[in-house]
């Protein structure tokens, strides 16, 4: 326990800004994150091969929605994978930081694992509504609509919010940073990753999973239009 100690408390101060990020996120996954990265740097794993590990967990429960019929159980392994995997995703960034620093293969690396565990996540629910249309209430050809409206969303959300942060300029050295926001943290809950994870505890449900899942694909459409007037916004008194 020596070295996850040492890790657990160097960590504490090397912690990203809670600006922007929601309660989940803030509370839940990076804490979680924290330990992960703290327990990989005793075994001497890489920020990397960290990343491959939240890969791994990630696309193991996309396979299992889209070749697998609903069940309760089912959405409850899917979750748990889904799950761990963010909180992987999260522990790669912290253990750069332990290490001294990640490198721009790092960075590239995760946000590539990120764009395709996005983008196949989605894909997984379209595949499983029309591979099981009787169990998830999902035979009009509508419903397959659904899920590439969701990673429309998702996709141009997280790479608006990517290249909007490259854009905007850096703060000068030594400026005090933002205090988050409580209520912007609770407003971003519809749109974290890890409570949209939560709703594939609903796979049992069939229909009532289809419906959640379509619940929140509205709801991220929604945001999406919001990010992009205000990143618009804020980009538009950046000179280059």
């Amino acid at each position: 326990m020596g070295r996850v100690g040492t890790a657990l408390r160097e960590l504490r101060g090397a912690q990203k800004s809670a600006k922007g990020v929601s309660l989940y996120s803030r509370f839940v996954n990076r804490p979680t994150g924290r330990y992960l990265a703290a327990g990989s740097y005793a075994l001497g794993l890489t920020p990397n091969q960290v990343t491959l590990i939240s890969a791994a967990f990630s696309f193991a429960a996309v396979a299992a929605v889209a070749l697998t019929g609903p069940s309760w159980a089912l959405g409850i392994a899917a979750w748990a994978a889904l799950a761990v995997g963010f909180a992987f995703d999260s522990a790669d960034g912290q253990l750069a930081r332990l290490r001294g620093g990640g490198s721009a293969a790092g960075e590239w690396l995760d946000h590539v694992v990120d764009a395709a565990k996005l983008t196949a996540l989605h894909s997984c629910v379209l595949i499983a509504f029309y591979r099981f249309p009787e169990e998830y209430g999902t035979t009009a050809d509508g419903w397959l609509l659904v899920p590439l409206g969701f990673q429309f969303a998702a996709v141009v959300t997280f790479f608006g919010g990517l290249l909007t942060e490259k854009l905007k300029p850096r703060p000068a050295p030594g400026s005090p940073a933002a205090a988050p926001s409580t209520a912007r943290a609770v407003a971003l809950l519809p749109v974290d990753y890890g409570v949209f994870c939560l709703v594939f505890l609903l796979l049992g449900g069939g229909k009532l999973f289809a419906w959640a899942y379509a619940g929140l694909g509205a709801v991220a459409a929604l945001f999406l239009l919001a990010f992009l007037a205000k990143w618009f916004r804020e980009l538009s008194a950046v000179r280059r």
